[in-house]
């Protein structure tokens, strides 16, 4: 069992001391637009328990048509690309478990992108500012995209 202990802004685990936040942006392959309601919600559940499970606290998710957005931090026993692979590998599984139907947009059996975006944020710096960045994605309409065929 991991000796977690949070307090406010830091995190202490056996002898290391951790505030750092994370802002990560991951995209849905080929830039299509499938971050629905349906979908958002089964990023949402599949995302309950990492505190609990690999000490990986989400505090924000902001959603656009294409992307997601997530404000989060980890203990220093993990790297940011593992991290990633883990938000990508179990949310994906789930999408394609939970909504099958979203596999006729996308070929080769991958949801996201090979890319990412990853930075930290210090829990004395400029948080709230991306928290609110976080919370205000979206778009009231979406770009439209090219089809190469129709389903």
């Amino acid at each position: 069992m991991t000796k977690t202990k949070i307090e406010g802004d830091l995190w202490h685990w056996y002898h290391n001391v951790s505030e750092a936040y994370y802002h990560i942006q991951i995209t849905v392959k080929y830039r299509k637009s499938l971050l629905n309601e349906k979908v958002e919600k089964i990023i949402i559940e599949s995302m309950k328990g990492f505190k609990e499970r690999y000490a990986i606290e989400v505090s924000h998710i902001g959603f656009d048509k294409n992307h997601l957005h997530i404000l989060c931090r980890f203990l220093p026993k993990y790297s940011g690309g593992q991290v990633i692979r883990l938000f990508k590998s179990i949310t994906a599984k789930q999408i394609f478990k939970e909504a099958p139907e979203i596999k006729r947009f996308l070929w080769g059996g991958e949801f996201w992108t090979d890319g990412y975006y990853f930075s930290t944020v210090s829990g004395r710096g400029d948080r709230k500012t991306i928290e609110k960045y976080i919370e205000n994605q979206g778009r009231k309409e979406d770009v439209n995209q090219l089809s190469l065929f129709e389903i």
